[in-house]
């Protein structure tokens, strides 16, 4: 059940558009515009949080969160930072766009170094729709917050009564309210009408374990995603590395699998010092290595459980700190 004890734990809130601050355009019932409601009347539309914990606002952004990018994720981390590190504030909320805040969570989950409770928050319909799930969303993502017992589980997404681990977490549906599935290893809990019910802890090392930081990290390696299909040539690959990318992610087919020609792409980007993730397109399961890719052979990094957009996030952090191959697969066995 959420705390509540005295004194009143104190959650530090902080905003950058998405969905749950939406509004449906005028005669359109099914448009809307993101980001259209400021945090203050977020909160002002659930007075009920007040019986959670006390709450103070940040604005630190206003997107879709389709236009997510690496300066507005640094931008977000170092104001997190600032924030769990007041001794007067127990956890976090952050709300965001659904569409992108798997790859945000899970790169929160690498960077921020503080045991007190982070939890993302969006919704899947607009604060005007009909029916909407912003407010209960939220009130929810509060009520973890301010619970003691969340201390210590990484960075955390709440949705449709769920809590996921940011590292397990992924959106599975354009648009329906349940949209968010944790398929490697289950839920991290749930939270109904503000009472929690938290199962076991994470498994991979997070945020206060983490090695990685954005302390004096003014930009990000750049890292591009190339989704796998028949037919496949090497031109996506050849491209990625004529724009200038330093690491490419291969969204593969099956247990990472590319076409020969684009496996030969691949290993002539290698071999140029660019690090290669083999992971997969399918949304489920291990990609292992040397199964019928020779890895170690072509240099290539295998992207374990991560799905491609968590693993560029992971390999984008892993770039700043290393670009020997062995050691930034280690990386993916740790996080």
């Amino acid at each position: 059940m959420a705390g509540t004890s005295s004194p009143v734990p104190q959650v530090h809130v902080l905003a950058t558009g998405g969905t749950i601050a939406g509004a449906q355009i005028q005669d359109r019932a099914r448009g809307y515009k993101a980001a259209a409601f400021s945090v203050d009347a977020l909160i002002a539309a659930v007075p009920q949080v007040a019986e959670l914990a006390r709450i103070d606002v940040e604005q630190v952004a206003a997107i879709g969160s389709q236009d997510m990018d690496d300066e507005t994720w640094l931008k977000l981390a170092a104001r997190t930072q600032a924030a769990l590190d007041r001794a007067e504030i127990d956890g976090a909320v952050i709300t965001h766009g659904t569409d992108t805040m798997e790859e945000t969570a899970f790169f929160l989950n690498l960077v921020v170094r503080s045991e007190k409770p982070v939890v993302l928050v969006g919704a899947m319909r607009p604060a005007t729709a009909i029916s909407a799930d912003g407010p209960m969303n939220l009130y929810n993502a509060v009520a973890v917050a301010a619970y003691p017992e969340a201390r210590g589980r990484g960075v955390l997404v709440v949705a449709n009564d769920e809590i996921h681990f940011a590292r397990e977490v992924a959106k599975t549906n354009t648009t329906q309210v349940g949209t968010f599935r944790s398929t490697h290893r289950g839920l991290a809990g749930l939270v109904n009408g503000g009472r929690l019910h938290l199962y076991a802890p994470a498994v991979r090392r997070h945020t206060y374990r983490s090695e990685f930081s954005v302390e004096n990290l003014t930009r990000m390696p750049r890292v591009d995603i190339v989704y796998a299909h028949a037919g496949m040539g090497r031109g996506l690959i050849d491209a990625a590395v004529e724009g200038g990318a330093e690491g490419i992610v291969i969204a593969g087919v099956g247990d990472g699998n590319i076409a020969a020609p684009a496996q030969r792409a691949a290993a002539d980007a290698a071999r140029q010092g660019i690090v290669v993730v083999r992971s997969s397109r399918t949304g489920g399961g291990v990609v292992e290595r040397n199964i019928e890719v020779d890895d170690d052979r072509l240099g290539f990094v295998t992207a374990d459980e991560l799905n491609p957009q968590k693993a560029r996030v992971l390999l984008m952090l892993g770039l700043t700190r290393t670009r020997d191959v062995a050691a930034l697969q280690e990386l993916f066995y740790t996080y």
